[in-house]
């Protein structure tokens, strides 16, 4: 049974500061984590220096350099299918789509919202598009559905044909969640993509042909940004514990996507005010055995036989932290919409353990509390932790002010910082941009390079939480019931990084925490999380697919020492 508890009683045990005492150059490791972007959303025309080779839309011939329907276009082609009575994970077609709906607003900022976005045709081919086509590059666009029991369809069973159809049929975004008849107003939103050989994104381009990227690095879980910040912390999902142990939660607080009498895959239960707890070992609950059975079908056992507790509620989707800023525990109940103070073992109580020092910086956090137009809940995962939260610990959470100070001195900054853009830079659709991205990572590139004796021991890598929704054409490994999801964009920047390579390793957040305990000597954070599978076996018979499923690579392979 998973072991849900964690012995605080021994960090800081030891005395002498590890911090430096790595196996490879790197003393600072800095990783930068904006929101909800795919890699082939960002890297669907990049084109790698001459013997470098890419996964992309542009290589697999599905579009062209400048963003049009190539020769390969239907390849991604998008379908409709039927889902009446249960949750399927592949399920049954119906046909293709004729044409793909117009993107919707969603909630994109100075937009009307949850209608057709008027700056793109009423109707657009099937497959992806480019969305510098039609608006501007720095312009907010729509926001795709990016949930976990929405992602598994999106996914297919490696089809990856029903992005659309899942945005229109599953409820999210409708107008009245309680009524199919609604609409989402999701549109083709999901198929959009950015071209860097038609000048879209240029910094981020520039850094992979100065630096290195990975094209197999993937979100961990099926899921939308709590999950997934989750995970990167601790490997593995959130889980619904009282005092330390499993409980039951409110059930409208339960996941339920088995459809809606009388519709096509509206989920009965399912929203950022809804459900999103799922017991994964119980096959008897809504949704859960359906990828049962894809995971028993796959070629290849799962980890930890799908790394599902017994009697255990896992949390899928967005919910926010259990403490509030202080420290002070948050009520609970069938209208409070958080995860429980979690016990589970995280990257910042194992650092501490091993006395390597370590800060969380958050955009719009402040001395003295937050601004919740700058700060992302969710995307502070520490404030989960009972250990982190209720002691000394606290105080590594700080702001980006924090961290820049810190780094205009090398013996300040952290071994291991996290630093987190303020919500407007952080490249989430509807109220950020892939632009307001590019400029935050450019400005911490540079102070970072403007302090040599940081510079010459760092690696900056850069990243986003998840996929967003939006589609992607490449390979995704499954290695338990929670993922993995979509690829998503990740660079290596360091002067170590071996230039303008393009890493084919299978990747996912847990390589962050393989990177930190490798070089800093540490072991995984407890039998449950993903840190524990071995490096993949790649062969250049099939680059993408590791040999020795499950497993998952250090990012080792990105730099040259």
């Amino acid at each position: 049974m998973l072991a849900l508890s964690f012995l605080a009683s021994g960090l800081g045990a030891q005395t002498e500061d590890r911090s430096r005492a790595t196996t490879t150059p790197i003393e600072h490791l800095i990783v930068v984590v904006g929101e909800n972007l795919t890699f082939d959303n960002l890297f669907a025309t990049y084109e790698p220096p001459p013997g470098e080779t890419v996964a992309n839309l542009l290589s697999r011939g599905i579009v062209d350099r400048d963003g049009k329907p190539g020769p390969n276009f239907a390849d991604a082609a998008q379908r409709e299918a039927s889902v009446r009575e249960r949750y399927q994970v592949t399920p049954a077609g119906t046909g293709t789509l004729p044409k793909l709906p117009p993107p919707g607003t969603t909630s994109a900022k100075g937009l009307p919202k949850s209608v057709p976005d008027a700056r793109f045709p009423p109707e657009l081919p099937n497959g992806p598009f480019r969305i510098t086509r039609y608006v501007a590059f720095s312009a907010p666009v729509g926001d795709p559905v990016h949930r976990f029991f929405q992602m598994w369809q999106q996914f297919d069973g490696e089809r990856r044909d029903l992005f659309t159809w899942v945005g229109l049929t599953s409820g999210q975004g409708a107008v009245r969640r309680d009524d199919p008849q609604s609409g989402t107003n999701q549109g083709g939103v999901a198929m959009g993509f950015y071209s860097m050989a038609s000048g879209d994104a240029s910094y981020f381009r520039a850094l992979a042909r100065s630096y290195a990227i990975a094209d197999n690095y993937h979100q961990p879980v099926m899921g939308g940004t709590g999950a997934n910040f989750l995970a990167l912390s601790t490997g593995h999902a959130g889980a619904y514990v009282i005092a330390g142990k499993p409980a039951l939660p409110p059930a409208n607080q339960i996941e339920d996507p088995d459809p809606r009498t009388g519709s096509n895959n509206w989920y009965k239960e399912s929203g950022y005010r809804g459900g999103s707890y799922t017991a994964c070992a119980d096959a008897s609950q809504p949704g859960v055995k359906a990828i049962h059975d894809y995971l028993a079908a796959l070629p290849y056992k799962t980890f930890n036989d799908g790394n599902c507790a017994p009697g255990t509620y896992y949390l899928v989707n967005n919910y926010d932290p259990g403490y509030a800023f202080d420290g002070t525990p948050q009520p609970l109940g069938a209208q409070k919409f958080m995860l429980p103070p979690q016990v589970a073992p995280n990257i910042g109580t194992a650092l501490t353990a091993a006395n390597v020092r370590w800060k969380w910086y958050s955009g719009g956090r402040t001395a003295n509390g937050i601004d919740q137009d700058l700060y992302c809940s969710i995307c502070d995962p520490l404030t989960h932790s009972t250990a982190v939260m209720t002691g000394a610990l606290r105080a590594n959470l700080q702001d980006l002010g924090a961290f820049f100070r810190d780094l205009g001195d090398e013996k300040t900054l952290p071994a291991v910082s996290f630093v987190i853009p303020p919500n407007p830079e952080s490249g989430h659709p509807a109220y950020s941009t892939v632009y307001a991205l590019e400029q935050f990572v450019n400005g911490l590139v540079a102070r970072v390079q403007a302090n040599p004796a940081v510079w010459g021991k760092t690696a900056i890598l850069v990243t986003t939480d998840e996929g967003g929704g939006y589609y992607d054409s490449g390979y995704i490994q499954i290695l338990d019931f929670f993922g993995d999801g979509t690829r998503v964009p990740l660079f290596a920047i360091s002067p170590f990084a071996t230039k303008g390579h393009v890493d084919h390793t299978y990747y996912d957040h847990a390589s962050i925490l393989k990177f930190i305990e490798h070089n800093w000597r540490l072991s995984p954070l407890s039998d449950h999380s993903r840190d524990n599978l071995p490096n993949p076996d790649m062969r250049e018979s099939d680059p993408y697919v590791p040999a020795n499923r499950p497993a998952i690579g250090d990012l080792m392979n990105l730099f040259k020492f």
